[in-house]
């Protein structure tokens, strides 16, 4: 007949415990990688009390419900003992094919996640609550803003997934909205009305400064394009004759300042869609007579600049003693940002935030409620998904409604309403 393991408290000890001489409890247990490992507390139950000068422990067979739990669902002890900075380094492994953008900003998260004492806990250790502290800290403490915690998120909640999937956690902690723990302080980018248009277009015209960026700036506001394909845009795109415009391909700056060119074959389904590549026409003689401009003021260089293979980019930027080289979307946002400080320094009534990006969301909105066809718009946007068009650029607004209301009756088309 076999003796029952007892403790210093006559308890019968269950198979895997046992209890060393200084009092401690320990329990052993083979894991999923079939390794051996041992749990040790003070206390064997909730109702044991720890040694005096010991630290409050978690009693053993709480753990050893919890390791038992985590082996029966198959979950990796410990989270295979992966920091959360070693959990996303193995997430991004899988990330092939995308932008250089992209690439760059998952550079600047890992940064952030390994400076910061949350990068080097134990994955398993965190929970829903701690996700939602550490991405509020980020906020309150570091100052950081929503679209730059939303970027961090865009790498954390994928990671721990990855996690979650990989048998090394029970349930992703990061899965919940962002918007339901943090201030989204990010600025609208919204269309600005047509008279605030007419208003920018004609101090930038009018402007002995400004006005050699005139015809660009219009093109922008009339034809609602990227501004990194406006960028791209070379001599062999424009058809004057045809009066089209070819949009395959982005012109990018790295960085580290270098450019490169982003087409069709480098997209992947994470990034702009091939619904970009488009020919859109010019809608008016104005566009028309814009590009004309361009295309006849345009600086011939002694040497073409090249970027992967392009050339006789449309815009060209002097730059001191390097020659010239195609303009790039900071290139314009500093214009655009200088044309509207001048601006609201000189008029009491103040012109909202105008971007390149704004251009388009402009286009799109005035182009919605002229009543252009959805399909046809989306197709002129280069969007991929109409919702993206009708959603995200179409800012409909009281006065809109308003004019849309008296254009409608002036047709007759609210007749059956009456």
């Amino acid at each position: 007949m076999s003796v029952k393991r007892r403790d210093s408290k006559n308890r019968i000890l269950q198979n895997g415990e046992s209890q060393r001489p200084d009092g401690r409890y320990r329990y052993k247990y083979i894991d999923a990688n079939g390794k051996e490992r041992d749990l040790y507390s003070w206390r064997l139950v909730s109702t044991d009390k720890v040694p005096a000068g010991v630290k409050n422990c978690e009693p053993l067979r709480d753990m050893i419900r919890r390791v038992q739990a985590d082996l029966n669902f198959g979950i990796v002890p410990d989270g295979g003992g992966l920091t959360v900075v070693q959990m996303c380094e193995k997430y991004l492994l899988t990330q092939n094919g995308i932008r250089e953008n992209t690439r760059a900003n998952h550079k600047t998260v890992m940064n952030i996640l390994k400076k910061h004492p949350f990068g080097s806990t134990r994955i398993d250790k965190i929970k829903v609550l701690d996700a939602k502290l550490f991405l509020v800290s980020l906020q309150k403490d570091d100052g950081r803003s929503y679209s730059s915690i939303h970027s961090i998120r865009g790498v954390l909640r994928p990671a721990f997934q990855l996690a979650l999937e990989s048998d090394y956690i029970k349930r992703n902690p990061f899965d919940f909205q962002l918007k339901d723990v943090l201030v989204n302080d990010a600025v609208t980018r919204e269309a600005i009305s047509r008279q605030d248009e007419k208003k920018f277009l004609k101090f930038v015209k009018e402007d002995p400064h400004f006005s050699v960026y005139y015809d660009a700036i219009y093109i922008l506001f009339k034809t609602g394009m990227r501004i990194s394909e406006f960028c791209g845009l070379t001599l062999a795109d424009i058809d004057l004759e045809q009066r089209t415009i070819n949009i395959d391909h982005q012109l990018q700056r790295k960085g580290n300042g270098e450019l490169y060119i982003l087409d069709g074959q480098s997209l992947s389904a994470k990034t702009k869609t091939p619904s970009g590549t488009r020919c859109i026409p010019m809608l008016t003689n104005e566009v028309h007579a814009a590009f004309r401009n361009l295309v006849q003021n345009r600086k011939t260089p002694k040497v073409e600049p090249l970027v992967d293979g392009y050339g006789g980019f449309l815009i060209l930027n002097e730059m001191a003693r390097k020659g010239l080289r195609p303009m790039v979307a900071m290139d314009w946002e500093h214009i655009f940002k200088r044309i509207l400080d001048k601006y609201n320094s000189i008029y009491k009534v103040q012109m909202p935030k105008v971007t390149p990006h704004v251009c388009r969301h402009t286009f799109c909105n005035n182009m919605a409620n002229s009543g252009m066809n959805p399909a046809h718009l989306q197709y002129y946007m280069g969007h991929s998904d109409i919702s993206v068009t009708m959603k995200h650029y179409v800012h409909t607004k009281t006065e809109d409604t308003r004019q849309e209301g008296l254009r409608l009756m002036k047709e007759g088309k609210l007749a059956n309403f009456r």
